[in-house]
């Protein structure tokens, strides 16, 4: 497996504990992305997460990134969806694919780099929203944040509906707390 991958599946393991750890009570819990729920932001991970592995696999994921991907039992889609996403990315030859999602066609490295983006960050999104920051992978919070920071025109995702402009972390932030003000959201 490559470094992408494995990154990959480190954090839809990580996120996957987050689910398991998420009461019915709290699907409705304020994330720091702003404009979504707990069960928003899920809903929309795992919709990402059908959508790039169809995408790899050449097959219809069935339904549109913001349609109702969880249904009755949310942490059921996630398991769903991740097996699905990590058959997809460990198939030989996954990284040579063009992916092509809302942002446009991009060859493989990126598309990993966007989707590990998307599981990570929204994973930390629940963490916080949910009082789980313990079970956050901070090493790969560390990794992705010293890769964004690395990547030249990272600025041009600094558009709504996608990143915001960083914001200041909080004193002693962890380094998903790092992670998540970079990207644009406020984290107390």
């Amino acid at each position: 497996m490559t470094d992408e991958v494995r990154q990959i599946e480190r954090a839809v393991v990580a996120t996957g504990r987050l689910v398991a750890g998420v009461t019915d009570g709290q699907w409705v819990n304020g994330t720091p992305c702003a404009e979504w729920d707990a069960r928003a932001v899920l809903n929309h991970t795992v919709g990402g997460m059908r959508i790039f592995a169809a995408e790899l696999d050449g097959t219809d994921p069935g339904a549109e990134h913001e349609s109702d991907w969880l249904g009755t039992d949310p942490a059921g889609a996630y398991a769903t969806a991740a097996g699905l996403d990590l058959a997809a990315w460990r198939r030989p030859g996954a990284l040579d694919t063009v992916v092509h999602i809302s942002l446009g066609a991009l060859p493989g490295p990126l598309a990993a780099m966007v989707h590990l983006t998307e599981v990570c960050v929204h994973g930390v999104d629940l963490a916080v929203a949910t009082g789980q920051r313990d079970l956050v992978d901070e090493e790969l919070c560390e990794e992705l944040l010293s890769t964004m920071r690395g990547m030249a025109g990272f600025d041009a995702f600094r558009v709504p509906g996608v990143f915001g402009p960083a914001v200041p972390p909080p004193p002693g932030a962890a380094p998903h707390g790092l992670l998540l003000a970079y990207l644009g959201r406020s984290v107390s």
